[in-house]
């Protein structure tokens, strides 16, 4: 192919991820709120991530998806559900839906590459499910990184993409280091402001470690907590802690719902986060074309950029691996702080606490709120209340007891498959 030739090409030939980040289908609607006792009557049920798979496959097909592309989608849902990020896995299928019927996403739209130059590549969502386009940039950044030591790949004109930590790190397992960040609508008010003018924009790292270790996965948001996070505290009728968001006046709020009635999220990190945040927006933005989220001319989807560097280009990757181990293994063993208990399994590797959810949910099952339930069975082909039957009932489950933190790193001990 001639340097800078326009191409389209579908994404059918996405590699296919070991995996069964984050964000355009709106999420900043208030979400429904259960009155009191709404939930009685309607038990938390612990389902196998392969039913729950089912389950949200058959809804997006009911929506309009073909099968196959339903079935990546709601994998990538159910992965996030297994690693603890609730916030990012099948309640996502509420304004999913929502989007489908509005016109925002296509349910049968394939992605396409629409240019390769050199070392780089443009995927074209073509308004389709944001997963799908993520799924072939991957594809693309590994290839052009193999040939060239690096492949940076935009992705534009498409919805919410889910986890970024999953795709990084589907780039890790192969070798790879991987980086992504997108831009979103805004809602972060920048240091120092009230005023939403950032989006939540998160950005995400993943590397190989050695031994079969799940590789480092760093994937956070530049705001103080991610919006979908702030929704499933809403669902729950929780608060929040300070430091997060502002009110339409300003002021400090630990109420969810504040943001939803004219408040804003804050930047993590003060300044710090703000930077991260500004930077994501203008060349994540800028670049996919996307455009940046609170000027005009902002298409409002995820503007997103994924890079692939391949190791052995510049070190041979066993030693890097090994060098990589050594040093994980070095941070597990730091004593802990007096003053900041880490927990019972002391000092983790970003990623380690995701690892070990998947692996308890994989074993016990993934337990819905309630009021998840409720919202999936209203769906056309939702499962019915008050639930699905537990494949393999177990005696504990920390589907609720697992905190969601800014790591993603899903451990390979099973569970959902992305299709081939």
């Amino acid at each position: 192919m001639a340097h800078g030739e326009d191409r389209d090409q579908t994404g059918d030939r996405a590699t296919a991820h070991r995996s069964p980040s984050w964000s355009t289908v709106p999420t900043s609607r208030a979400p429904d709120q259960p009155a009191a006792g709404a939930d009685d009557g309607v038990t938390p049920v612990a389902v196998a991530a392969d039913e729950l798979v089912e389950i949200a496959a058959r809804i997006l097909v009911t929506a309009g998806s073909p099968e196959p592309a339903a079935r990546a989608v709601a994998v990538s849902l159910v992965e996030s559900d297994l690693v603890g990020h609730d916030s990012h896995g099948v309640r996502r299928l509420v304004p999913y839906v929502d989007a489908v019927r509005g016109g925002m996403i296509d349910p049968s739209a394939d992605p396409v590459v629409r240019r390769r130059h050199r070392a780089t590549a443009v995927v074209d969502g073509r308004r389709g499910f944001g997963q799908l386009a993520a799924r072939l940039a991957v594809t693309e950044a590994r290839d052009l990184a193999r040939e060239y030591g690096v492949g940076v790949v935009t992705i534009g004109n498409c919805n919410h993409i889910g986890r970024l930590g999953e795709y990084v790190q589907t780039l890790a397992e192969t070798d790879a280091v991987g980086l992504a960040f997108c831009n979103i609508d805004p809602t972060v008010a920048p240091y120092g402001g009230r005023e939403r003018r950032l989006g939540t924009n998160p950005l995400a790292w993943s590397a190989p470690r050695a031994d079969g270790r799940p590789p480092v996965v760093v994937d956070f948001a530049t705001s103080a907590i991610a919006e979908g996070k702030l929704a499933l505290s809403l669902a729950r009728q929780e608060r929040v802690g300070t430091g997060l968001l502002v009110d339409a006046e300003g002021r400090d709020s630990t109420d969810p719902a504040d943001f939803y009635t004219g408040g804003a999220l804050l930047p993590f990190g003060q300044h710090k986060g703000y930077g991260l945040s500004v930077m994501i927006e203008i060349v994540g933005g800028l670049l996919s074309g996307a455009g940046v989220s609170s000027l005009p001319g902002y298409d409002n989807t995820n503007g997103t950029v994924l890079i692939a560097i391949d190791i052995e280009t510049f070190v041979p990757v066993s030693g890097f691996r090994s060098r990589s181990e050594e040093f994980c293994r070095l941070l597990g063993d730091t004593a802990p702080a007096v003053d900041t208990d880490p927990g019972p399994d002391g000092v983790l590797v970003p990623g380690e606490k995701e690892a070990r959810t998947r692996a308890a949910r994989i074993s016990e099952g993934i337990t819905l709120a309630p009021s998840t339930w409720r919202e999936l069975a209203e769906l056309p082909g939702g499962p019915e209340l008050p639930g699905v039957p537990v494949p393999v009932p177990h005696p504990r489950n920390r589907a609720d007891g697992a905190a969601p933190s800014p790591e993603e790193n899903p451990d390979d001990t099973g569970g959902p498959r992305a299709p081939a």
